[in-house]
């Protein structure tokens, strides 16, 4: 399966721009021969516009969900993206999975980050299913979630091949060990792939750290982004070229109750 990652500008978009921006980014997927496509956690509305997102939410979330399926019917692409809804009278903070001819999948975050998104949202409280794509079992997580090594052990035992993170992560030197050192570690000490998708550049709030990236079951990265540019990460995920590493590394296989 070859997958599309992408580092998107966080400059501050209304939208429908955002929206049409996915569009075409999707497109490119395609061109490059990918059949799935990561966005950002809130690439709609955009991490940083605070109580704005609220708003958003109600007035066009469902509408731009409806859409990223017609998205993804149309361009047989599945896509993976952050996104404002709102679900039983709150705001969360959702992964979305929009499969050709499927339901759409949507995950609320777990794990809020800090005052500002607890404020703006409320946390999720159901694990995230395992979904086919292409063949292979996935997991969605966003951003926070992925720092717990709880929450991708959960998805690794319950068979999950692959995790997708849509992530925000404002820049800083924990920041940075985070997309450098423990997005690949997550990938090896579950043997499993990450994608791994930020913003860079600015907001009217934040500053953010780049580095989005796929790592691979033996901690390498298949491609990664830089600090300040956007970029689409392009990678094929074979997990038969990894049999090795899950021989020599059979933590799920030996772990033993704590």
């Amino acid at each position: 399966m070859r997958v599309a990652a992408f580092q998107l500008s966080a400059s501050g978009e209304a939208s429908s721009a955002r929206l049409a921006a996915i569009e075409a980014h999707v497109a490119e997927a395609k061109q490059a021969g990918a059949t799935l496509a990561v966005f950002p956690e809130l690439a709609l509305p955009g991490y940083g516009a605070g109580e704005a997102i609220k708003d958003e939410a109600r007035a066009r979330g469902d509408d731009d969900l409806a859409a990223l399926a017609r998205l993804a019917a149309q361009s047989d692409v599945a896509i993976v993206s952050g996104i404002a809804l709102q679900r039983d009278g709150a705001i969360v903070n959702a992964a979305v999975l929009l499969r050709p001819g499927e339901e759409p999948v949507v995950y609320a975050k777990r794990q809020l980050y800090g005052a500002y998104e607890k404020t703006l949202f409320r946390a999720g409280d159901i694990p995230p299913p395992i979904v086919d794509i292409g063949g292979m079992k996935a997991g969605l997580l966003v951003c926070f979630d992925v720092e717990f090594p709880e929450h991708v052990r959960d998805l690794a035992r319950r068979g999950a091949e692959i995790v997708l993170v849509p992530t925000a992560l404002p820049r800083s030197p924990a920041a940075h060990f985070i997309a450098r050192n423990v997005i690949p570690v997550r990938a090896f000490e579950n043997q499993v792939f990450v994608v791994y998708a930020d913003w860079c550049g600015a907001d009217e709030r934040f500053t953010y750290q780049g580095l989005s990236s796929i790592a691979a079951p033996d901690g390498s990265r298949l491609a990664e982004a830089g600090e300040n540019e956007p970029a689409r990460l392009i990678a094929d995920i074979d997990p038969g070229a990894f049999t090795a590493s899950k021989e020599q590394n059979p933590y799920l296989d030996e772990l033993r109750a704590v």
